[in-house]
């Protein structure tokens, strides 16, 4: 009897040749959902990639050139903001930089605060 059961399962040249148990559903549902979890993986990592990609060529191609016209108006008001110029001579009112224009008047406010106070 020792004889029959080991020829029982001892690879028989005339056996059909595939699985012969069931497999395991639980395995299948985790397959199936953890490919689920990696194709949505690849499809935001790859939105994120064609949104970042758009919005480069989109500010090479749109924002950041700049037009002759554009880059001669700020000429202008580089030229009319940091320079000195005579207005009106008989008025004097002359033109000076803004950024001594904000200097002198913070200098004349502090000067009449520091009066202000010495007056208390």
């Amino acid at each position: 009897m020792a004889e029959e059961k080991h020829e029982h399962n001892a690879p028989d040249s005339e056996s059909p040749g595939y699985e012969k148990s069931d497999t395991r559903p639980a395995v299948v549902v985790i397959i199936t959902l953890l490919s689920i979890v990696i194709l949505i993986a690849i499809g935001i990592v790859l939105n994120e990639y064609f949104l970042l990609t758009k919005e480069r060529i989109v500010y090479e191609s749109v924002l950041k050139p700049e037009s002759a016209a554009l880059r001669e108006l700020r000429a202008r008001e580089d030229e009319v903001l940091n320079s000195y110029k005579v207005l009106d001579k008989d008025k004097g009112i002359y033109q000076i930089p803004i950024d001594r224009a904000m200097q002198l008047v913070a200098d004349e406010a502090y000067r009449a605060r520091q009066k202000a106070d010495r007056g208390k």
